[in-house]
């Protein structure tokens, strides 16, 4: 980040979810805010968006192989870890809450996440059958209970062709919590409503 930049440095994680697309107008609106936005990717979220879209949004490189660089003789994603000022993954999907609550490391997102000391905001993203399981549940309870903040799901048309619980929570919403935990005083005006798990 520059020296004059004002911004937080954000960790916009993305998962291999169909909404993985609104995760680029997450990313261009922080950028513009801003905000110094790093973008790390699954290897299956690169299905729906290629890399190139967050790093011409974002002018940072995007990180998807947890071994592909080194910066200043730091592995990436402990520079990242060190450096950020919120985790957020929008669209996180069922895999991705479930690695976090076990531990798990074995991709750039899940190995930077263990290593990651900021706030983590979680943003799911999945079919409603998945969302209502219990192991998902029972992960996110894991999650909360470590000081996670989740926002949604949300109730709508998903793209499996289901009606039901699972949307993306809005762009807009995602934005708004970002914003509420990077400055804890604008919780003070307009709250929003953030779906509790269950």
């Amino acid at each position: 980040m520059s020296p004059r930049q004002k911004g937080k440095t954000i960790l916009l994680g993305v998962t291999g979810s169909i909404a993985a697309y609104k995760a680029a107008e997450i990313a261009s609106a922080l950028a513009k805010q801003g905000h110094a936005v790093h973008v790390l990717m699954t290897r299956a979220a690169t299905r729906f968006v290629v890399p190139l879209t967050f790093h011409t949004l974002t002018k940072n490189p995007v990180i998807v192989d947890l071994f592909a660089e080194e910066r200043s003789g730091v592995p990436t994603h402990i520079e990242l870890a060190d450096a950020a000022d919120l985790l957020l993954i929008a669209p996180a999907t069922a895999n991705v809450l479930a690695k976090l609550a076990l531990g798990l490391a074995d991709d750039a997102l899940s190995a930077t996440a263990l290593a990651c000391r900021a706030p983590l905001l979680l943003a799911p993203a999945m079919n409603g059958n998945m969302w209502r399981h219990p192991a998902t549940q029972a992960n996110i309870r894991t999650l909360q209970e470590r000081g996670a903040k989740l926002i949604g799901p949300e109730e709508g048309a998903l793209a499996c062709g289901y009606e039901g619980l699972g949307r993306l929570w809005s762009v807009e919403g995602i934005l708004d919590a970002a914003r509420k935990i990077l400055e804890p005083s604008s919780r003070l005006s307009g709250e929003r409503r953030v779906r509790a798990a269950g």
